[in-house]
């Protein structure tokens, strides 16, 4: 397993291919760190806070640092804090790692296969069907061509060849942190609810009216009602006459 110390050049590398020496520096504030003031880094560096700017911006176009913003209270205006992305670091190395690697095993296998002519002026390089072309003689300053001698050249690719290879395995086992930022949770104050007893209203003294007396009702004696009679007529017989 790879050492902090180690780690670090790896992230100090990449830091200063992206925005050179600067990168390096602003990179040296915020790694290890969470959420980390821009107004801060372009105190302790020195620098203004617009160029402080310019090198995050940098960082961010290969997704290196992420932010977060808040207001500031007093002054109104929103305040951004960077936090250093260690595991896409990691993905962004070994990516460019290998790329390198792939570019110098195509141009070791070039140097080994071609016959190389130069200029002793250093004007030109060129194939050997290309200075055939040109009958050996340099356009530039009309020096005849020399054979090159690239076996020094070939070595040392083939050093940086397994450099890159190393160095990709190294990186591929690198321990990195997981940035896990703290969410900042407000806290409610308990208010005591304080229950207000519900004043009584007076009651409304009814004055009572006063009672009526029982007026006893006057028995009325009814008058016998007399019946009348209804003389019947009397039927008068019917005579038969005689014939």
């Amino acid at each position: 397993m790879l050492s902090i110390g180690v780690k670090k050049e790896y992230f100090e590398e990449l830091a200063k291919d992206i925005a050179g020496k600067d990168g390096l520096d602003l990179f040296g504030k915020l790694l290890g760190k969470i959420d980390v003031s821009e107004f801060k880094l372009a105190e302790r560096l020195k620098l203004s806070i617009n160029y402080v700017r310019n090198l995050l911006y940098r960082f961010q176009d290969f997704s290196l640092v992420s932010f977060i913003r808040q207001k500031d209270a007093k002054k109104g205006w929103y305040i951004y804090y960077w936090t250093f992305d260690e595991v896409r670091g990691k993905e962004l190395l070994i990516d460019l790692k290998k790329k390198k690697l792939e570019e110098m095993k195509k141009r070791l296998e070039e140097e080994s296969k071609n016959e190389f002519y130069v200029c002793p002026n250093k004007d030109v390089r060129l194939k050997v069907e290309e200075a055939m072309e040109i009958d050996f003689k340099c356009e530039e300053c009309g020096s005849l061509l020399e054979k090159e001698d690239n076996s020094r050249t070939i070595r040392n690719l083939k050093e940086i060849i397994e450099k890159l290879k190393e160095d990709v395995k190294n990186v591929s086992e690198m321990k990195v942190e997981i940035v896990k930022r703290k969410k900042k949770v407000k806290k409610k104050k308990k208010v005591k609810k304080v229950k207000k007893k519900a004043k009584k209203k007076p009651k409304k003294k009814v004055k009572k009216k006063p009672k009526k007396k029982a007026t006893k009702k006057k028995t009325v004696k009814k008058k016998p009602v007399k019946k009348k009679t209804v003389k019947k007529k009397a039927k008068k017989k019917r005579v038969k006459k005689k014939k």
